[in-house]
């Protein structure tokens, strides 16, 4: 089952409507000015620009216990860590974001917002291991209303220099919500409770709100094998 996003929004993220603006106005000055064969380059600079802030309403599945991506991208990482944000062993599963993906962060779960930390730091490129660790980043931890816990973290890359989120501690978040945004490229990773299981392998696809990143475990829901292929951190 699955219902329509909850969150109100025009088809381009707010957060790009400045530089869409600027775009668009520089290639049709330039091509007043100058002619078509000088503005074609800034017509493609303000293509690029208006793909990567688009923000198209996802379907939300509704199914118990399901994470839904934060982000869209590539899968990265599944395996079990350290989650030094809410200070437990958990599953981590790590979705990276280039410039082509929708930048638009969305809740992964249903729950309140109980811890939200933000960390200056470096600008690595999103999709290498120490990111996580060491670059610029706001972390999330979610309590469910069955105690589970996740955490979602948004992580600046190379180019992306600019990590937006709308929320904090108190807010009642709601599956599918638009929460944030990271501009220009980046990674955003999910921290989950270790008897969580994975719906995704590296190398996957992934859509905001629309695919289900884990199950989360529960009383009716009890699988004896978990996470045996996990790698283990």
């Amino acid at each position: 089952m699955s219902g329509n996003s909850n969150y109100p929004h025009p088809l381009l993220a707010r957060e790009g409507w400045l530089f869409i603006g600027i775009a668009v106005f520089l290639a049709l000055l330039i091509h007043f000015l100058g002619g078509f064969g000088w503005a074609l380059p800034f017509y493609i600079i303000a293509a690029f620009v208006v793909q990567f802030f688009r923000d198209p309403a996802r379907d939300i599945p509704q199914q118990a216990g399901a994470v839904l991506s934060p982000a869209d991208g590539r899968v990265i990482v599944v395996e079990k860590t350290r989650d030094i944000y809410a200070d437990r062993d958990a599953l981590k599963i790590s979705v990276f974001m280039n410039v082509f993906n929708v930048h638009s962060n969305r809740m992964p779960v249903d729950g309140e917002v109980v811890k939200a930390h933000y960390f200056p730091g470096q600008f690595f490129n999103a999709d290498l291991a120490k990111a996580s660790e060491q670059n610029e980043r706001n972390a999330l931890v979610i309590k469910t209303k069955d105690n589970q816990t996740v955490t979602s973290v948004q992580v600046a890359g190379l180019i992306a220099r600019r990590i937006l989120c709308y929320v904090g501690v108190g807010h009642q978040a709601r599956r599918g919500e638009r929460y944030g945004f990271i501009r220009f490229g980046s990674r955003v990773d999910v921290y989950l409770p270790l008897d969580a299981i994975p719906r995704v392998s590296i190398g996957d696809t992934v859509s905001a709100s629309t695919t289900v990143l884990a199950q989360l475990a529960q009383a009716d829901l009890v699988e004896p094998t978990v996470a045996a292929s996990i790698e283990t951190h």
